[in-house]
């Protein structure tokens, strides 16, 4: 352990020097009294920084958990930003020690270490402005990310046309919502108001795509009334995601998991959430009928477990016109659903977070997470089925989020 600390520190420590070192030279050409706050500042950052650091690397009071945790993401943050913008430093003194070497050997001519470029600004000092800005300008936007763009809700209306839906379910509006990951919440209020903003859609149908949890039950205890919010006149269903199963957890025995997972489900069924494991229900407005199958965890890519068992689902809905699936995983979209249950007209899905960064503008979106799923956010069309991924509506890893904001899907079915 004592090994692995003093490498991270000797890691930390070999960032900051070169980061500082750019802000030194960057800060030349300023009058000595600014320059001297920069450097006092710059300084007082990476004092401040490694303390923080430092200090959430020890797991300090469960009422304080949170905090330590957001502080250690913002280290987390700022290192890797600083990382980043230090590694055009580094190549530069790669290639010169190359050069050195090769000088050495060769006996062939030095090339300068301040060597110009253009304007006769020196390499040194271009770099270390490179090396400042990329730095800065990222480590700015993912902050954000943490402060305001974890909360920044999003609804997004969807409709979805089917010729077999039948007409007393025209217009009928559902509400999707998925992976809240409550435990990565500092408080209630966050919650709170995105449940306010769901209730203000006065849909008929309230779906939860799974991923109540980070890990363990427990992070439920101070969130149970905010759940106890959510209502419709058909009901509020929901479906588990691979980390409310605890297997990221280190367990004592196969029991705690199980108790852990059963008082999950508790808590689900005490706020008025009917979750469905392998199952379906028929839901019936004028006399006339769909169905809603929910199956556990089905992970089709990247060794993510298949508890779910969709012929359980499926079995005695052959009558039903139209089914709506909710399933964890957008990859059994592919995998199975389409292959094997072509009469699904539309499963719901989360799971991917759209990866909490990316880029969506009318027209275009981007994410580093559609090199990992071919569906990873909005709606998809095969034939005449849909799918639909939810954004998420917390977030895991990095406390925010940065152009890819929490999302509430607000979908309405259309008889065509």
């Amino acid at each position: 352990m004592f090994w692995r600390f003093l490498i991270f520190f000797l890691f930390i420590l070999a960032i900051e020097l070169y980061f500082l070192q750019a802000v030194k030279t960057f800060a030349r050409d300023f009058a000595p009294r600014n320059r001297d706050r920069i450097l006092y500042v710059a300084y007082g950052l990476f004092s401040i920084q490694c303390l923080l650091g430092l200090v959430s690397l020890f797991y300090p009071p469960p009422e304080w958990y949170g905090f330590f945790r957001f502080l250690s993401s913002v280290f987390l943050v700022l290192t890797v930003c600083k990382l980043f913008g230090v590694s055009f430093l580094l190549i530069d003194d790669i290639i010169r020690l190359f050069r050195w070497l090769f000088k050495l050997i060769f006996t062939a001519k030095s090339v300068g270490v301040d060597e110009g470029i253009g304007g006769g600004v020196s390499r040194i000092k271009f770099l270390s402005q490179l090396a400042i800005t990329f730095t800065v300008i990222p480590a700015f936007s993912f902050l954000y990310g943490m402060v305001r763009g974890a909360y920044k809700y999003r609804v997004h209306n969807v409709k979805v046309d089917s010729p077999n839906l039948p007409e007393a379910f025209n217009g009928f509006k559902i509400v999707q919502i998925s992976d809240m990951h409550t435990g990565s919440f500092m408080s209630t209020s966050p919650v709170k108001t995105a449940f306010e903003i769901i209730m203000q859609q006065k849909a008929d149908l309230i779906l939860f795509t799974g991923d109540l949890v980070n890990n363990v039950a427990s992070e439920t205890k101070d969130f149970l009334e905010e759940y106890k919010t959510l209502k419709a006149p058909y009901g509020v269903y929901s479906v588990l995601g691979n980390h409310d199963y605890g297997d990221y957890v280190s367990w004592d025995s196969q029991t705690a998991k199980h108790e852990n997972l059963e008082a999950l489900k508790k808590v689900q069924a005490d706020c008025g959430w009917r979750l469905l494991m392998n199952e379906h229900v028929a839901l019936e407005k004028d006399g006339e009928k769909i169905a809603l199958l929910g199956i556990e965890n089905w992970g089709g890519s990247m060794r993510f477990p298949k508890y779910g068992k969709m012929n359980e689902a499926h079995k005695g809905t052959e009558d039903y016109k139209f089914k709506i699936l909710m399933s964890h995983d957008p990859s059994h979209w592919d995998k199975q659903v389409r292959t094997e249950y072509p009469d699904v007209d539309l499963t719901l899905s989360g799971h991917t977070h759209g990866m909490q960064f990316g880029i969506e503008i009318p027209g275009f979106k981007w994410s580093p997470v559609q090199y990992l799923y071919k569906q990873w956010a909005g709606l998809y069309k095969q034939d005449n089925q849909y799918l639909y991924v939810n954004r998420g509506l917390g977030f895991l890893g990095y406390p925010g989020r940065l152009g890819i904001w929490p999302e509430i899907t607000v979908i309405e079915l259309n008889k065509v």
